[in-house]
């Protein structure tokens, strides 16, 4: 009798085999000698230890391997990402630093990191917006991360054209280590307005944006001997060139000297009539000197020119309300607010102007605004922005 084709296989079977294939297969399928947890534990310990005993290399391949096992280990993207840096390994510890900060409710000075990873790949747009990110979550980090990270911050700002911003950010570096022949360089193509990183202007301008740099420098410490000395001989020099006259009447202006500023930005204004910042700073001293009606014409030039310049509709709103026009003055100096609302010295005049109106609601709230923001200006006002605090003790009343 035959079988049936389905019992066929096990025929040829013996029974004694079925023990050691069954076992065999039940061992394939068990849980590994070390569980996923188990390993983890141990590659993250020995990271930590190489890590601790300075055997670099050996503690980035552990971290990697722990970091394949959980991606989500925020504290190992974290310190892979430093050991990385400090091995200059700048692409690869810029990853690191993204899954950090994707991984991590408090990303804090890891967006100062990533954004130096990224000025050393030359990713520059991105690098500025992760500086930018790392200020609006407090600027935090060790002091030789905020040193390194604003001075890298100012160089992007430069280049991008925000050159007060820049200048805020070097001048407070300025004053807190002193001295460096990158720092000098660095605020000399601020103050010269150029938008160049130091390793990409011409060779043939060094002198001059070293010129530049030294007298902002002195200017930033309060050495004011070394400052004119410095800015004496960049004037001999180079009289002709951009924004040497405005530099130098910026400098007059911290001084309060306002007719020698104003004699420099007219003279800036000879070489290069549409110069809008010689035109507003011009408006603001002809404004501290009761000549509002010369002012008004050169700040509303100066808003033609560039409609988004929030100085420039701050000047002319200063101006405007100075002729009792405080319609148009409120007008301009709420566009300025708009365009600037972290500035303390708009939220006075905007104060002033909506008093004069009748409009006692909104002039209280500029006046409480002004009041939280004095002194606390945010890295959107610029340096003159804070100079430029009016000279009285409180709100208007």
């Amino acid at each position: 009798m035959g079988w049936p084709f389905w019992a066929a296989p096990f025929i040829f079977i013996p029974m004694v085999m079925v023990f050691p294939l069954l076992a065999l297969f039940l061992t394939a399928n068990s849980s590994p000698q070390h569980p996923p947890q188990k390993r983890f534990d141990e590659i993250a310990k020995q990271a930590e230890v190489a890590r601790i005993a300075d055997r670099v290399d050996e503690a980035i391949v552990l971290y990697s391997e722990g970091l394949r096992l959980r991606p989500s280990w925020s504290d190992g993207w974290w310190l892979l990402g430093s050991l990385l840096y400090d091995q200059d390994r700048f692409p690869e510890a810029k990853e690191a630093f993204k899954r950090f900060v994707a991984t991590t409710p408090k990303p804090g000075p890891a967006y100062a990191f990533l954004a130096l990873c990224e000025y050393e790949t030359r990713e520059y747009d991105k690098s500025l917006q992760h500086f930018q990110a790392w200020g609006r979550k407090g600027s935090s980090g060790t002091g030789e991360l905020i040193d390194v990270a604003g001075f890298h911050w100012a160089l992007l700002l430069t280049q991008e054209g925000r050159f007060p911003e820049a200048l805020y950010l070097l001048a407070a570096k300025a004053q807190k280590v002193g001295r460096s022949p990158a720092l000098v360089e660095a605020m000399g193509l601020a103050s010269l307005r150029m938008t160049n990183l130091p390793e990409d202007y011409p060779s043939e301008k060094r002198e001059l944006v070293w010129l530049a740099g030294e007298a902002a420098f002195y200017s930033a410490v309060g050495q004011h001997d070394r400052e004119e000395e410095c800015a004496a001989k960049l004037l001999m020099h180079y009289s002709q060139e951009p924004n040497v006259h405005y530099f130098r009447g910026t400098l007059f202006g911290f001084q309060k000297e306002r007719a020698e500023a104003a004699r420099e930005y007219q003279e800036e204004l000879k070489l290069s009539p549409q110069h809008v910042p010689a035109m507003v700073e011009l408006a603001l001293v002809q404004i501290d000197d009761f000549k509002p009606a010369e002012a008004a014409p050169l700040a509303g030039r100066a808003v033609a020119l560039d409609p988004k310049n929030y100085r420039a509709h701050y000047a002319l709103g200063r101006a405007l309300f100075e002729t009792d026009r405080f319609q148009e003055s409120s007008d301009h100096l709420e566009t300025a607010k708009q365009l600037a609302p972290g500035s303390a010295p708009i939220r006075f005049a905007l104060a002033k102007a909506y008093k004069a109106l009748g409009r006692s609601k909104e002039a209280e709230r500029e006046s409480s605004a002004f009041l939280s923001l004095r002194g606390k200006e945010e890295i959107s006002a610029p340096p003159q922005g804070k100079n430029a605090l009016p000279e009285q003790p409180g709100p208007p009343k």
